[in-house]
């Protein structure tokens, strides 16, 4: 495709509209809009007229898209290793919504949305480390980081991340009036959906902390430390930051478990659930729409699955 020539994808900008209409977040529309230029780059580059799609068309951009000779939505060359199937089907389901909004609007649409088939997912082991590697790393900022300013703030996102099971992206956005003084925060998340969560006496110590050598009027709850500016009172930590400190401290840890901060958020479910946690509590409380979402997010340890096997198994003694 030249460069300068409009993509093949008519009534993109109403369908971006119509998500930003219906209060979808800036993040999922950047990524739905992301996903369908790359679809839209494909068929230009195909010579596939979009009215006349077919369910052809789509069995090759399921194979271009598992392919490395993929290019991104700005026509840059992809990665080198292929998508996993979990990708491929986000960016088919970018596709099937793009085609339900063209009926939901009458526009003419070449291809029923249902026609387009997912690939099937390779269920993986659930990878969720155990309570005292967490533990670990939580309390990891206090002996890694040689800045007392950074280790408080550090040792309180992590804490806070863990205690209340939130999203990074949650984290990133709290201000200071989010947090009563029972430790309740009420945070907007995915989708626009509210909700409240809790901070546990533990969290709400080492919160208090790190706010005490606070001496700005910034809003946001947590903000970076750039060389000698220690205020930056228009700044906020960024998501990336925090990911890559928490690889950092995994690293200096040795613990051999992939561990992220979604991995917090999938241990404070799993390890609230080992306790007995009601289901549905944990669903308001990580903010899912649906109870098999959550049910998906509560993996249960190795060693907790290890012990059940030995205390139940009826042939279990010699």
């Amino acid at each position: 495709m030249e460069q300068g020539e409009s993509l093949p994808l008519p009534h993109l900008d109403d369908y971006l509209l119509h998500l930003q209409a219906n209060s979808y977040s800036k993040r999922t529309i950047d990524n739905y809009e992301r996903d369908l230029k790359v679809f839209a780059r494909f068929l230009g580059e195909s010579n596939f007229q979009f009215a006349s799609l077919t369910k052809r068309h789509v069995l090759y951009y399921k194979a271009y898209l598992a392919s490395r000779d993929r290019r991104t939505s700005t026509g840059e060359a992809g990665d080198v290793v292929s998508l996993d199937s979990r990708s491929v089907n986000r960016m088919l389901s970018a596709v099937r919504s793009f085609l339900k909004f063209l009926i939901d609007m009458d526009y003419p649409c070449p291809l029923a949305p249902e026609s387009i088939e997912l690939s099937k997912t390779v269920r993986r082991h659930p990878q969720v480390a155990e309570l005292g590697a967490l533990t670990a790393l939580v309390e990891s900022p206090s002996a890694f980081e040689s800045n007392l300013r950074v280790a408080l703030r550090n040792r309180a996102m992590l804490e806070v991340l863990f205690a209340t099971g939130m999203r990074i992206s949650e984290l990133c956005n709290l201000n200071r009036t989010q947090i009563d003084e029972s430790g309740r925060i009420f945070i907007t998340g995915k989708g626009r959906k509210q909700r409240f969560v809790y901070l546990t006496d533990r969290a709400r110590h080492h919160l208090k902390a790190y706010l005490s050598i606070r001496d700005d009027n910034a809003s946001a709850l947590f903000v970076p430390y750039s060389g000698r500016n220690v205020r930056a009172p228009k700044r906020r930590i960024s998501a990336n930051y925090v990911q890559e400190r928490i690889k950092r401290y995994r690293e200096k840890l040795g613990i051999n478990v992939p561990t992220s901060a979604h991995s917090l958020r999938h241990g404070f479910a799993t390890y609230l659930a080992e306790e007995g946690a009601n289901p549905a509590a944990l669903q308001i409380l990580l903010g899912h729409e649906s109870l098999h979402t959550t049910t998906r997010y509560v993996h249960a340890s190795d060693r907790y699955a290890e012990d059940t096997h030995r205390k139940y198994h009826p042939r279990s003694s010699l």
